[in-house]
Formats: structure tokens, C-alpha cells, sequence
């Protein structure tokens, strides 16, 4: 990072997370007369530079997310190149992602709440939503499709607002990405069959990706737990996922009707689109009560991690009076 460090006008303060392919850090944009912005950058591995292959998705990825603009996308502002070292500069999400979240519950023997389960996915739909449905300057659909909707991908903000992150490798009518039929995408315990099965992703995938995350979520438990492909398609196709009310009786029927569509193997029996499945979720959330906000995912984010400044980040070094 020190490429980046100096050569521009971000200031890296800390790792933040890291991966696979590359790194994310809390960074401070600077500018003229004391100007400071706090962004996260994420950058790819100089290892993975050999590959031109990696540079187009990473390459792919800003350009695709720089005109998702809204509430539940986490938005990137630059895609920047300094000596040979690539970097997204992207907002920064003060929050936790839906690992965490689950992760704590289950360190607490309990489920998360049902309502803001709820919640949480309805936010996420919204995000699939725009997604799948966006057009460029021209009036052309996108046909984005994100393959790789996970708990780590999603990041819930001590404010209450659920934001969808991470299209490395999102396919999009404007990017050359791998084809499907030769090279499978995304992580195993949340694949579609399609994904499973190499035959290519539509809507409807990430539909099915994001009832596998909802059933982890109020359930506490992975639908595909599998190592391999080959056991996962043989689970997708012989197997039937257990009804969530019997791991979780707190279920009502009517969310888990919703939560078993959206689950469906046969494409024509799952959700047709993820505006269709929000619209049953604010149904029930709404319809007979004044249901879940970000304000209470907020409140409820508070008492789960109540060690967490919520109003400042933690560790990173103030700036001095010689900074300004």
C-alpha cells in the first residue's frame, strides 16, 4: 500500500479485511484546505496481476458498480492504477457484515430475531432488485447478475442500512466474464443449482443465494455445508431442504412460505424476480403492524455488539493540528 500511500491523495490508517485475491483498508481522502473523507480501497494481490483474467474482473467490478447508485448498494467512487497496483476506492460502511452478525448469535446460543431477519433480506431484495434491472446512460439493460450473494457481502451499518457489497465477480452484459459452462462462480454453500450445474446464472440465482442466506440467518444453520460440487448437486437434486420452522418454531408459516419459494430447485416454482419476493416480505412485515426500520436494526445492532463505538472508528490515529 505504500504505492498508494504516497502517490496519491489517500492516506492509508488500517487493514480492514482481507481475502483471497486482495486486501481492504481504511483510508482518508485529503484535499485542498483541510478536506479529509473517510473510504475504504480495496486492492488485488500482486500475485494475481500475472493474470490478465483477474485484472478484468477486478477492472470489471468498478466499472460495473460506479453507476449502481442506491441506498442498499455499497458505492464505489474511483478505480485507480499506481505502479502496476490497482485499487478500488469505494464508500466505507461502518457496521458489521451478516458473518459477524450470525457468528455472534450463534456465540450466544440464540437466533437472531425474526423480524429483523426479515428486514435485513427485504433490504437486500431491494438491492437485487435495482441491480438486475439496471440500465446504462443509454437506455440498454445491464442484465447484471451478482453470483455471489453471501453473509460476508452484505454489511449492516451501526445507522440500521443494509448495503450489498462486493460484485467481483457479477456478470453484466458490459463485461467479459468467464463462461459458466467452463468455470464455476461464487462459493459453494450458496450456490443455485444453476451455478452447481454450469449451465448460467439469471436473476433468479441470486433469488435462490439470498434463501440460503436467510435460512443461515434465522436458523443459525448452512443448508449446503459441502466441500466439493459434486455433493452439492447431488444434495440440490435428491435432497429436500428441512421446512425452517422445525429449527426455528419463532418462524411464522407465512415467512417461511417465503423463505421455501425463494428456495425452489425448478426455476419456474422459485421467484421470478426479487421485487416480487420484497413485496411479499414488506407484505408480511407491514401489512397488520408497524413492523421493522432501520432505526430498530440500529437499536438491535447496539445491544448485539454493545462494545462497538458506533460514532467513531476505533484505532486509527487522530489528526494533529499539523495535519490541517
Amino acid at each position: 500500500m505504500k504505492e498508494i500511500q504516497y502517490l496519491t491523495s489517500y492516506r492509508v490508517l488500517k487493514k480492514i479485511a482481507s481475502g483471497g485475491m486482495g486486501s481492504v483498508y481504511l483510508a482518508e481522502q485529503t484535499g485542498s484546505d483541510g478536506f479529509r473523507k473517510i473510504v475504504a480501497i480495496k486492492t488485488i494481490k500482486r500475485e494475481y496481476l500475472k493474470n490478465q483474467e483477474n485484472i478484468d474482473l477486478f477492472v470489471g467490478e468498478a466499472k460495473l458498480v460506479s453507476d449502481l447508485i442506491h441506498e442498499n448498494v455499497l458505492q464505489v467512487y474511483q478505480l485507480g492504477q499506481t505502479k502496476g497496483i490497482y485499487y478500488i476506492v469505494m464508500e466505507y460502511a461502518h457496521g458489521k457484515n451478516l458473518s459477524d452478525f450470525i457468528r455472534e448469535h450463534k456465540n450466544r446460543q440464540k437466533v437472531a430475531n425474526v423480524e429483523i431477519g426479515a428486514f435485513i433480506i427485504s433490504r437486500v431484495c431491494r438491492s437485487l432488485h435495482y441491480a438486475h434491472t439496471k440500465k446504462d446512460i443509454y437506455g440498454r439493460p445491464l442484465n447484471v447478475v451478482h453470483r455471489d450473494v453471501t453473509p460476508s457481502n452484505i454489511i449492516l451499518t451501526y445507522q440500521g442500512v443494509v448495503k450489498l457489497t462486493d460484485f467481483g465477480i457479477a456478470k453484466a452484459t458490459i463485461m467479459n466474464t468467464p463462461d459458466e459452462a467452463e468455470v464455476i462462480m461464487g462459493k459453494l454453500p450458496y450456490m443455485s443449482p444453476e451455478q452447481a450445474k454450469f449451465v448460467g446464472t439469471t436473476p433468479q440465482s441470486d433469488i435462490f443465494s439470498l434463501g440460503l442466506v436467510m435460512y443461515e440467518l434465522l436458523t443459525n444453520t448452512v443448508v449446503y455445508n459441502v466441500n466439493d460440487i459434486d455433493d452439492l448437486v447431488d444434495k440440490q437434486d435428491n435432497f429436500s431442504i428441512k421446512r425452517p420452522s422445525r429449527l426455528n418454531p419463532h418462524i411464522p408459516a407465512r415467512l417461511e412460505e417465503i423463505m421455501m419459494r425463494s428456495l425452489e430447485v425448478k426455476i419456474e416454482n422459485r421467484y421470478q424476480t426479487a421485487k416480487e419476493m420484497l413485496g411479499d416480505l414488506e407484505h408480511y412485515m407491514y401489512d397488520d403492524r408497524y413492523g421493522p426500520t432501520n432505526e430498530k436494526l440500529a437499536r438491535y445492532l447496539a445491544r448485539l455488539f454493545p462494545w462497538e463505538n458506533r460514532d467513531a472508528i476505533s484505532d486509527i490515529p487522530s489528526p494533529s493540528a499539523s495535519d490541517g
